[in-house]
């Protein structure tokens, strides 16, 4: 569990007296290194100016290093801060309270949102997140289907069942408020937990931070162990994840099993591309390796870390399989988007997975029966030449029975510019990239089950890439889904220690542009590239994204995030391509590309910072969706 300081309130005259205890006998924070910087947060405007490089120093933990799988873990769409996020922490708290044995003495539970989580909650699923987590459900066990229905009674009955076994009264409209127009100091996607007694009097509060990609922090341990690792039961998780040092020089052997207590090192700790580099260097390793012997001293064998990484690839591309197949025409939401995934890939005409863009399946424009998921052919496009014949006025017939449909060009021919008739080509990779891609992020905005990688804002881009290089590239699947996996992974861990990966402190080039730049280095990976060219792929994924907004419209998840992996993906393997095209030809390092989008996010307005105040959030004249307090 993440070792929260929960501040209980004592029974007395003056109820404002709270007193601080520690949550459980085994809950004492560590005393690592990292505990002398103060926050892993953005510093401000002035202080950067003054002295950029100093500060940028003392904000960061001695090394990068966390585990993979805390980078990529499976849980629920359509946000790992508004969603993943949210789940944990009522998860967290209702556990404390069973183990502080408090939980039979509650009867009313007040939850407060600040900042982005408010202004775009509704639309992230974030009051369902919340309350389920209160109830006890993980985001990687949860039953997704449940979901809808679950909170639907829980607004319907009035009714909180605390931990699954505790019943109380809860009025979303009195219980739940939303303070969009506040932010909490530590970090914007804030919110506060707080349970009372019979008679009013408060038991026990606690403020949460969705820092991104599925990890919670909190006041007294945000610059603690629990940064670097996600988890509930602090009990469960190795004791080499929640005690490393962050600040020792590396080490040339990789323990086979640690002691639970050991606050040891990794064995190869990096705290920059730099760093990183010289380790391959020096011990004649690829970056894929040096994350997984790192792997192996937070207490996994080599057989836990190939079951780890298959089963992260099996949840993403179930995750693509259920996208491309799916018979739902639009997703959830206001905006009433038209799901695009199953056209896209139909329109490929190759079906990968059986019974996809099939015989026994109608496709684009068949004359069969309509078949469920069924899609017609653009009309817009087309006018029908055929005469009452069945002939097309020359006497031909197509081979399915229907006259051929001339296209419709747009334009005038009594014209010196003749019109262009309307035709379609296929760039194979940009056209399964683009699809793969969406598929995830329309199961993902669809709130389905998925890998934050490194968040579920743009968790189509790595999958998209990545199954690309398995159908098309290589011919040793594993290899390449464990070599691009944990090549991806070092990328994600350097951004997260020298920038953010949290749109609501970053904008969408913490979310889109570290993915394509993890992607990037994943894919160059895959082809044999050297790890400086690999980290070359990298900077190129990410320099192109700087300055990237988050602005979705409505507060969902789906313009014009979904697009803009589709985008990611094709912009990462592009990235990829032209580092290994002209290897060692570059100006621009990947940790000054970090330190520039740390820059970049901290100079950002609010305004393109997940909360849809501005951008393409207030032109398209779709009213932001928060609920009246």
């Amino acid at each position: 569990m993440i070792p929260s300081t929960i501040r209980i309130g004592l029974r007395m005259r003056q109820p404002h007296f709270i007193r601080r205890v520690p949550v459980g006998a085994n809950r004492k924070i560590s005393h690592s290194i990292v505990s002398q910087y103060p926050t892993n947060t953005l510093t401000s405007n002035k202080a950067r100016e003054d002295s950029a490089l100093i500060e940028t120093e003392k904000v960061k933990p001695g090394h990068a290093v966390i585990s993979t799988f805390d980078l990529f873990s499976i849980g629920v769409g359509p946000s790992s801060s508004h969603t993943v996020g949210p789940m944990r922490a009522g998860k967290i708290f209702i556990t404390d309270l069973q183990e502080l044995q408090m939980l039979e003495k509650v009867t009313t539970v007040k939850i407060v949102l600040y900042g982005s989580l408010a202004a775009t909650g509704k639309g992230h699923h974030t009051p369902q997140a919340i309350l389920l987590g209160l109830e006890g459900s993980d985001p990687e066990t949860i039953d997704t289907g449940t979901i809808s229905s679950r909170y639907e009674a829980i607004l319907a009955n009035k009714t909180l069942h605390l931990g699954g076994k505790r019943r109380i009264h809860f009025d979303m409209d009195r219980d739940m408020l939303w303070r969009w127009d506040q932010v909490l100091k530590t970090h914007p996607n804030g919110m506060r937990f707080s349970c009372f007694g019979e008679e009013g009097e408060l038991l026990a509060t606690n403020e949460y931070f969705s820092v991104g990609g599925g990890f919670v922090v909190n006041e007294k341990t945000k610059a603690d162990e629990n940064l670097f690792y996600k988890g509930v039961d602090k009990r469960v998780v190795h004791g080499a994840r929640l005690h490393q040092t962050h600040n020792v020089a590396e080490g040339d052997q990789t323990p086979a099993q640690p002691a639970a207590n050991d606050p040891g090192h990794p064995p190869y700790p990096f705290e920059s591309g730099n760093s990183l580099l010289a380790l391959t260097s020096k011990h004649n390793l690829t970056i894929a390796q040096i994350v997984h012997d790192n792997e192996r001293y937070f207490g996994l064998s080599d057989a836990d870390i190939h079951d780890k990484l298959m089963r992260i690839w099996a949840v993403m591309d179930d995750c693509i399989r259920s996208g491309v197949s799916t018979a739902e025409k639009t997703l959830p939401g206001r905006l009433g988007l038209q799901r695009r995934a199953p056209m896209l890939y139909k329109r490929l005409m190759r079906g990968f997975y059986p019974g996809i863009a099939t015989p026994d399946l109608q496709l684009i424009g068949s004359a069969s029966t309509a078949s469920v998921g069924a899609i017609n052919a653009p009309e817009s496009h087309t006018r029908s030449t055929s005469n009452t014949d069945g002939s097309d006025g020359h006497g031909e017939v197509s081979a399915s029975g229907k006259t051929p449909r001339a296209p419709w060009v747009t334009g005038s021919f009594d014209h010196a510019i003749l019109p262009m008739p309307p035709r379609k080509t296929m760039i194979p990779a940009v056209d399964f990239l683009s699809c793969y891609a969406i598929a995830v992020n329309e199961v993902n905005a669809s709130g389905g089950r998925i890998v934050t990688s490194p968040t579920n804002g743009a968790a189509g881009v790595i999958p998209a890439v990545l199954k690309y290089v398995i159908e098309f590239i290589s011919d040793d699947p594993e290899k390449s889904i464990k070599t691009f996996l944990l090549t991806a992974a070092a990328v994600g861990m350097l951004f997260k220690r020298g920038s953010t990966i949290s749109a609501a402190e970053g904008g969408c080039q913490a979310e889109v542009g570290v993915a394509c730049s993890m992607a990037s280095a994943g894919f160059a990976a895959c082809m044999g590239a050297s790890p400086e060219t690999v980290l070359q792929a990298a900077e190129i994924g990410i320099e192109h994204n700087l300055g990237l907004t988050c602005d979705p419209i409505d507060g969902l998840v789906q313009v014009p995030c979904i697009e803009r992996n589709s985008l990611g993906a094709v912009k990462a393997v592009t990235a990829a391509q032209l580092s290994m095209a002209s290897t060692g030809v570059y100006r621009v390092t990947l940790d000054e590309a970090i330190e520039a989008m740390r820059l970049t996010a901290a100079d950002m307005s609010v305004k393109y910072k997940e909360t849809s105040l501005s951008g393409l959030a207030t032109t398209v004249k779709i009213p932001l969706t928060v609920p009246a307090c």
